[in-house]
C-alpha cells in the first residue's frame, strides 16, 4: 500500500465524471493511468479499460464499486482495513484513559467506561469514514463522533 489514505475508487469516480464532460481529454485518461500507478493497483480489467480508454467499462467498473457489486480494488481495501485498525486503537485508548482517572478506589474492581464512540483518527480523510459507515462497518452521529455497530 501507498502512504496516501485516500480512496482509489473515489479518485476514479471524480474522474468518471470529469470524462463525461470531455472523453477523449487526454489529460483525464493520463490521470487516470497516474492515479493507478500511485495506488499500485494491478487489475487487469481496470488497467486495461484505462489503457484502451474505454469510458464505458470504466464506468460500469466505478459503478459496481458504488453499488457495492463489485470489490473494491486492493488499495482501497487495505486503507480501509488500516483506517478500522486506527479507529479501533483510538477507541481502546480513550476508555483505557477514562477508567484509570483517580476515584476508582484501591479494592474496587475498577470502573467501566461508558465511551461508545470517538472522533476518528484526522490522517485519514473524511471519505474513508463515509466509506466504512457506507459499508456498515461504523455507524456516524450528528456529532462527528463514529462509533462501532452493534454486535
Amino acid at each position: 500500500m501507498t502512504a496516501s489514505p485516500t480512496l482509489l475508487s473515489r479518485s476514479l469516480a471524480a474522474l468518471v465524471a470529469r470524462l463525461d464532460s470531455d472523453a477523449a481529454s487526454p489529460d483525464a485518461w493520463n490521470d487516470a493511468r497516474r492515479l493507478l500507478d500511485e495506488a499500485g493497483e494491478d487489475s487487469p480489467e481496470l488497467r486495461a479499460a484505462v489503457e484502451s480508454r474505454d469510458g464505458a467499462q470504466l464506468r460500469a467498473i466505478v459503478a459496481g464499486w458504488s453499488t457495492g457489486k463489485r470489490l473494491l480494488p486492493a488499495h482501497d481495501r487495505a486503507v480501509l482495513q488500516h483506517a478500522m485498525k486506527a479507529y479501533r486503537k483510538s477507541l481502546k485508548v480513550t476508555r483505557l484513559d477514562a477508567e484509570s482517572t483517580i476515584g476508582g478506589g484501591p479494592m474496587s474492581k475498577g470502573r467501566e467506561s461508558g465511551i461508545v464512540g470517538i472522533t476518528p483518527p484526522s490522517h485519514y480523510p473524511r471519505e474513508v469514514w463515509d466509506e466504512l459507515v457506507r459499508q456498515g462497518r461504523l455507524l456516524r452521529d450528528r456529532h462527528g463522533m463514529y462509533e462501532l455497530p452493534p454486535e
